[in-house]
């Protein structure tokens, strides 16, 4: 799973997910993508969740960029717990996503099997996402 190794604080706000993605909204290194449409927190889990998805169907051929990163930690109270006593602790880390965000990037493989795949990583993911597919213009 992935994980920040350190962060500047343990215990951030949860903070608004309004707004468009400004960075990272086009296609940067790969031929395909898969673009969220929604803003949403995906976990360390679901990111990895997806990347086994596009990996197994693609038979590990092409390459796989994965474009989002979770830094953003999520703390938990214990259940049957009172009012007061403070913040809970970390429990597991997430990544903002705004709409326009690229998820995944891929190339190496036919369009075919890279929109299967990102398919079925789609269905792992919080949000209502597209395949993208770049333009062959200055690449």
């Amino acid at each position: 799973m992935l994980s920040p190794k350190r962060t500047k604080f343990r215990k951030p706000h949860r903070g608004r997910r309004k707004g468009v993605a400004t960075r990272g909204n086009s296609i940067a290194f790969g031929d395909f993508a898969l673009q969220a449409k929604n803003a949403s927190w995906v976990t360390s889990r679901q990111i990895e969740a997806g990347r086994r998805c596009i990996t197994r169907y693609a038979k590990r051929g092409g390459k796989i960029w994965i474009r989002i990163f979770p830094d953003k930690a999520v703390t938990l109270r214990p259940a049957d717990t009172r009012m007061g006593s403070g913040k809970g602790a970390p429990e597991y880390w997430v990544a903002v996503v705004k709409p326009d965000k690229v998820l995944y990037e891929m190339a190496g493989v036919p369009e075919t099997v890279a929109r299967a795949a990102m398919r079925i990583a789609s269905y792992k993911m919080p949000m209502k996402t597209r395949f993208l597919v770049r333009e062959n213009s200055g690449k």
